[in-house]
């Protein structure tokens, strides 16, 4: 096995230990309150060495039989992460809708549309659909913006 096959079962087991030492801090709840059930802190703490033995298993078939190694994400991928960050700097500086249209926009072409009017279509048919549907139909308003400062006046 490799170091970097260690990393996720460490973290999950470093997480769990530290899960069950605070809920070992937790006051006993008084037999009056709890009765003839658990305490609140055996939950927790149950959950976690369900955890510890899942992770045991999960390391035991990291030994026995090691993963191949899985090639990289394609750009189509990491592209939409970087459109989804793009998104939400957009949707706080600037404008819900205007956000919507431009990564739409961007995300066809990214994923392969050629056809630009088509891209450009979905990317302005789509917010304003939503905006009929929620502020027309169902009456709720969105958070204002450039575009709906200039909407609602």
């Amino acid at each position: 096995m490799q170091t970097s096959d260690w990393i996720v079962p460490g973290v999950i087991t470093v997480f769990s230990c530290v899960v069950i030492y605070l809920s070992l801090q937790l006051d006993l709840s008084p037999p009056m309150i709890v009765g003839h059930s658990m305490q609140p802190r055996a939950f927790p703490i149950f959950l976690m060495v369900i955890n510890l033995i899942l992770i045991g298993l999960l390391t035991y078939q990291f030994y026995k039989n090691p993963p191949a190694s899985i090639p990289l994400e394609p750009f189509h991928t990491w592209g939409t992460i970087i459109l989804l960050i793009v998104f939400y700097g957009l949707t706080v500086a600037a404008d819900f809708f205007l956000a919507i249209a431009v990564v739409m926009f961007l995300m066809c072409i990214l994923w392969g549309e050629k056809r630009i009017p088509v891209a450009l279509s979905t990317a302005l048919a789509t917010p304003f659909l939503i905006f009929v549907l929620f502020d027309q139909v169902l009456m709720i308003r969105f958070p204002r913006g450039i575009i709906l400062d200039w909407y609602y006046g």
